[in-house]
């Protein structure tokens, strides 16, 4: 099943994600439907509340950027309750970033180029990874969600003022995407 894609200025974006068990009622069938979706919509990744579902949950297909980012070479997970329990500050990088929330626009983004992350496998089994570079952006901009952000909180003041407009038409639901969108 192939899930509509929450956007700018729906609340559940706006939620910081629970944590859910392996009791969690059709986990199989929603990491299959939002692998489905991230695929159809020609994301690389997609967090749970971006289909409306407010838990802390993500899936990360980053190996068609393997070329380009050889650390995203095979880099494919689903990450059920992740915490970025470190975030190593001390090289900043900035790159440019977009979100199937936020169609039709790209802006750079300064983030840590490594962070660890403990995350459950689909067993829910514990995981631990340091990720460096495009990996570890790409889990970033993903956690993100999981915590109610959205790559557009990191930029400046002035940078959010400019993007004002188009902010709010992507609420009011005009996007121009190949996929279904909710807003409101």
């Amino acid at each position: 099943m192939i899930y509509p894609i929450y956007v700018y200025g729906h609340p559940v974006l706006r939620k910081v994600a629970e944590e859910i068990d392996e009791d969690y009622e059709g986990l199989s069938d929603l990491i299959d439907n939002m692998w489905q979706t991230m695929y159809h919509t020609d994301g690389i990744g997609l967090a749970a509340p971006q289909i409306g579902k407010p838990i802390r949950l993500m899936v990360i297909d980053a190996d068609p950027m393997g070329e380009e980012f050889p650390e995203l070479a095979g880099f494919k997970r689903t990450y059920i309750n992740p915490i970025i329990t470190d975030f190593y500050e001390d090289e900043i990088v900035s790159e440019s970033e977009g979100c199937l929330s936020l169609p039709g626009i790209r802006e750079e983004v300064k983030r840590p180029s490594k962070v660890k992350i403990e995350y459950e496998d689909i067993n829910f089994e514990l995981k631990e990874e340091v990720l460096e570079g495009f990996a570890a952006r790409v889990v970033q901009h993903e956690y993100d969600h999981l915590e109610g952000k959205l790559f557009v909180d990191h930029l400046s003041p002035l940078k959010k003022r400019l993007l004002k407009g188009k902010l709010t038409s992507i609420s009011k639901g005009k996007a121009d995407v190949n996929y279904r969108i909710k807003t409101k």
